[in-house]
């Protein structure tokens, strides 16, 4: 018989002074890899970057050079496809990111580790924010270039603070439908949602040149109210109401994200 001989192994102990990554150091890290899979995502940089610039390009550019009057419709296309781009921006990163990641099992593992499960959520809207920027920066530059769109800084700042902050709202409705549609079913979803309140809310044309029926429905969406804030902030609207855009934008943010607390509760208790 041979006998096995045990070796003591001595493991080192632990650091006493080792220091813990702060909490803004993990939101970083955690904004940085959600901004990261999602720029190497073909299909969400293409529909959420692509189809502003696109849609910029065939409409905003060619119609200026038939536009007369302050403001052209490079213009004012400028400030509504970038607020349709930075809405799609949030849909999509929530909508059907996290449909996908909770079918994946992701979410459960995040909520496993010692990660705030708020860092996971204020990722994805600093990412949306990010992607409202890179959206900006684009169109601008097409605009600049091409439609002939000089604005002073005071004003695409104001247009890059509408984006930037206009985007909550639609992603707690990204939320809702994350945990309430099939994850296959969600991007889907998100487009069939989308693009006609988008239009509805006078993204695409002037509110003005909408049907009677849909005017009626206009002043109810936030695609309508992030948009006059967008075109109030470059001058296309004569007599802004910026409170009550506001307003209609926070009432949105607390339904929707009442909401998509209580479909994100009522998905856990089904788990």
């Amino acid at each position: 018989m041979t006998s096995a001989i045990a070796s003591t192994v001595t493991l080192p102990a632990p650091a006493t002074g080792q220091a813990h990554p702060s909490l803004w150091w993990i939101y970083l890290i955690e904004t940085k890899s959600e901004f990261l899979k999602l720029f190497r995502s073909p299909h969400y940089l293409v529909g959420v970057v692509g189809f502003p610039v696109m849609f910029y390009l065939l409409f905003g550019i060619s119609l200026s050079r038939n536009s007369g009057g302050s403001i052209t419709a490079a213009q004012y296309l400028l400030a509504s496809y970038c607020v349709f781009g930075v809405v799609s921006a949030a849909l999509f990163a929530f909508g059907a990111g996290v449909a996908v990641e909770r079918a994946q099992g992701w979410m459960s593992l995040k909520r496993a580790t010692p990660m705030p499960p708020s860092a996971y959520l204020g990722a994805k809207v600093l990412s949306a924010m990010a992607f409202g920027t890179i959206i900006l920066v684009l169109v601008g530059l097409c605009g600049i270039t091409l439609g002939g769109v000089h604005f002073p800084a005071a004003t695409w700042l104001r247009l890059w603070a509408v984006l930037v902050l206009g985007c909550v709202p639609f992603c707690f409705a990204g939320l809702i439908i994350a945990f309430t549609v099939p994850p296959t079913g969600a991007p889907g979803i998100v487009n069939l949602i989308n693009l006609p309140l988008s239009f509805a809310g006078g993204l695409w044309l002037p509110v003005d040149m909408l049907p009677k029926a849909l005017r009626a429905i206009t002043p109810a969406l936030p695609q309508y109210h992030i948009g006059q804030l967008a075109l109030g902030a470059i001058g296309a609207v004569e007599t802004p109401d910026t409170l009550q855009h506001v307003v209609a934008l926070l009432v949105s943010s607390v339904v929707f994200g009442a909401l998509a607390w209580w479909t994100w509760r009522r998905s856990d208790q089904k788990a």
